[in-house]
């Protein structure tokens, strides 16, 4: 795959998240460039990761895919978006 990715996960906060989501990223060979997390009115589960998918077999719908599988697992909602969108999307 080309490129980087974004990836928001949202869910009820809980032991295992970040594990998870980086286990899922480590079989996909992605690489965590930058992550920021939070946690709302300590229950909400907020993070934001800007991820090197340059080294992984797959194309980014495949990439997505996989990712999705990881949401049923861990029990959050991950979102992802390749950076060339997610920068079109947002230039003023």
């Amino acid at each position: 795959m080309t490129g980087r990715v974004i990836i928001t996960v949202l869910g009820k906060d809980k032991v295992g998240i970040v594990a998870g989501i980086s286990k899922k990223l480590n079989e996909l060979n992605g690489n965590i460039i930058d992550i920021t997390q939070t946690i709302f009115e300590e229950e909400l589960f907020a993070m934001i990761m800007l991820v090197d998918a340059t080294k992984s077999p797959l194309d980014f719908e495949g990439f997505h895919q996989k990712l999705l599988e990881a949401e049923k697992e861990i029990g959050v909602k991950i979102y992802a978006q390749h950076e060339d969108i997610f920068k079109a999307m947002h230039r003023i």
